[in-house]
């Protein structure tokens, strides 16, 4: 990877591809392990949520924020913490800014939490935050929280959970670990839930038999909502999500444990009676984050899923026909750091974070 140096002072890295040259710059650098990305409107910049528990504004110019006030407390440890931020969909009139979070509990584990604030008019603070959303029990001693948010086009707010490393609980109906939740923006359960009523079973649940959930996002094109998430050693997986469909975990999978034998409840990669993955990686990467490429101004990259790969430091592209992945491509690699988040500025370009101590935020596009 060679770069140029250019007269604002930046450097932007040049990297050949199958799509082209790709141009890779640094935005800005010094982030605590970075984990999600919000781009706000009429070119205010962008919302970035920092682990550790801070949510910063990064200005079109590439200018840091302080840490913003009135962020809730995060239980920070492991892989818990700040974590996902979207912006509601009516972020223009009410600007309200929703974040999920691990939070402990009383017996020293934790849970994932969603809640909502909101932004300031000079960008320094979240008022009156209220939580809306609580992962029950908390089962977490620092693994597994997922946990990406996702708005759909009727407006719901659908939260991509982990299990917390508690394999059996994907599958129970009465505890939120491994599952989709899908709720109303303020909370509510929809009573249209696939489980709504049933006694024992958590009214938010919408699909169930999941993992460790790190990337969400709505198909542009259709509508529905996708999912990916981490198998165990082997078998990260995508899956499309249906209402009340059970997608496996620990089941159904490709992978095995970390000690190298069998999951002990796995009964196979297919399992009747559970989906069977839309894409899978018999070696995982890692992946964490996701965005469908849409904008017109990369035509290469049009009708592509980009998802980050922590444990192969690489972006990867999936080429789609439909909802067919036709082709894979390995970009980045060289930078040689873990990517969290990937997300499709309206401009076109693509923005990725990496997961490091001295995290950075990139703008990715091509020559």
């Amino acid at each position: 990877m060679a770069f140029t140096a250019h007269a604002d002072g930046q450097n932007t890295f040049v990297s050949e591809s199958e799509s082209g040259a790709v141009t890779v710059t640094p935005v800005v650098e010094g982030l605590d392990h970075p984990w999600a990305l919000a781009f706000l409107p009429d070119r205010q910049g962008m919302l970035i949520t920092e682990r550790a528990g801070n949510l910063r504004v990064v200005s079109p110019d590439g200018k840091l924020s302080a840490p913003l006030s009135g962020v809730p407390q995060v239980w920070a440890k492991g892989q818990g913490g700040l974590l996902d931020v979207v912006l509601s969909p009516s972020f223009g009139e009410d600007r309200l800014v929703y974040l999920s979070y691990a939070e402990g509990g009383a017996d020293g584990k934790a849970g994932t939490t969603v809640g909502r604030g909101r932004l300031s008019d000079d960008l320094t603070r979240l008022s009156n935050f209220e939580v809306i959303f609580r992962q029950q029990p908390k089962l977490s001693t620092g693994n597994h929280f997922g946990s990406r948010l996702v708005f759909d086009r009727d407006g719901y707010l659908f939260i991509a959970l982990g299990e917390n490393n508690q394999r059996p609980t994907s599958q129970d109906l009465d505890k939120l670990q491994g599952k989709i939740a899908r709720i109303y923006p303020d909370g509510r359960v929809p009573k249209d839930n696939p489980f709504t009523g049933q006694q024992g079973v958590r009214p938010e649940i919408w699909s169930y038999g999941h993992r460790n959930q790190q990337g969400a996002a709505l198909n542009p094109w259709t509508g529905t909502l996708w999912t990916h998430e981490h198998g165990p050693k082997g078998g990260d997986e995508i899956n499309l999500i249906e209402r009340g469909k059970n997608y496996g975990w620990p089941l159904a999978t490709h992978g095995i444990d970390y000690s190298s034998k069998p999951i002990p409840e796995a009964q196979g990669k297919i399992v009747e009676g559970t989906v069977v993955p839309h894409h899978i990686w018999e070696k995982s990467p890692g992946i964490s984050g996701m965005a469908f490429y849409d904008s017109d101004r990369f035509k290469p990259w049009q009708h592509s899923l980009f998802i980050g790969a922590l444990a192969d430091k690489d972006l990867i592209r999936l080429q789609l026909s439909g909802d067919k992945v036709v082709h894979e491509e390995r970009m980045l690699g060289d930078l040689n750091a873990r990517i969290r988040d990937v997300r499709q500025c309206p401009d076109g370009y693509l923005y990725v974070l990496t997961d490091e101590d001295d995290g950075v935020l990139y703008r990715v596009g091509l020559q």
